[in-house]
């Protein structure tokens, strides 16, 4: 793409802007910022993406694989505002899916253990455990709201923590992984993904993209459960006061 067609895609922008303006949405100022920050992290990470792909330092690689984990912890973590500690956890449950997913490409040698596939395949992973954690703590917290009397009730009876919360669980890793697993529903019927509409665009065979594309649909539907169900397992006893009562939720 030329730096002019890059330029020219900014006419997308302002359709956005001028529908903002038309339906009074007051959304002006942050699509404006979101475009030039975007595109200015773009950039960077288009940069840095270079110099490490040349370098083929395996500690730069670990080095930014470390970066993505903590700032997509940090934002799945803001959807479970109120439960202490729960940060850490996410990073231990991507951590795992990560060590898991990437040991198992270069171990069967699906890929080769250089940048050029370990950083842009983790952050496919990345984005996908990110949703995915988000999505079990918002269900977590519903059905804390929802299901308080029957927990509190199992509590009563003598049931231990796991064992009073473990329907909500299940039902909370459920609901996380639903859009992995309708995106695997509906890819190449209803969207052609953007990694494989890159790779085309790009001039790729076809065939060739749509192998890399099925690597991808089935290494995040296994990053999504992996993600979902240690988090489940690490985060569960948040829930809980020290002498099992449930916290409430805010």
């Amino acid at each position: 793409m030329s730096n002019l067609a890059l330029i020219l895609t900014l006419v997308f922008v302002l359709i956005t802007i001028l529908a903002s303006m038309w339906r009074k949405l007051g959304l002006e100022k942050d699509i404006a910022w979101g475009t030039v920050r975007g595109s200015i992290q773009l950039f960077l990470v288009g940069y840095v993406l270079h110099f490490v792909f040349q370098s083929e330092h395996i500690l730069l690689t670990l080095l930014i694989i470390g970066i993505m984990i903590v700032v997509a912890a940090w934002n799945a973590a803001k959807r479970g505002k109120g439960v202490q500690g729960i940060l850490w956890r996410i990073i231990i449950a991507i951590s795992v899916m990560e060590i898991i997913t990437m040991s198992l490409l270069i171990g069967l040698q699906i890929i080769e253990p250089i940048p050029k596939y370990m950083i842009p395949l983790t952050g496919v992973l990345m984005g996908n455990a990110m949703v995915v954690s988000g999505l079990f703590l918002n269900q977590m917290n519903r059905e804390i709201q929802s299901s308080r009397g029957e927990i509190e009730t199992l509590l009563s009876y003598g049931a231990t923590a796991l064992q009073a919360i473990q329907v909500s669980l299940k039902r909370s890793v459920k609901t996380s992984m639903i859009p992995t697993i309708d995106n695997m529903k509906t890819v190449g019927l209803v969207q052609l993904p953007g990694m494989m509409t890159g790779m085309i665009v790009a001039g790729a065979d076809p065939i060739q993209a749509v192998r890399y594309q099925i690597l991808i649909m089935l290494i995040t539907s296994a990053s999504a459960a992996i993600t979902s169900i240690v988090l489940s397992m690490l985060s569960y006893r948040l829930w809980f006061t020290k002498d099992l009562r449930l916290r409430p939720v805010k």
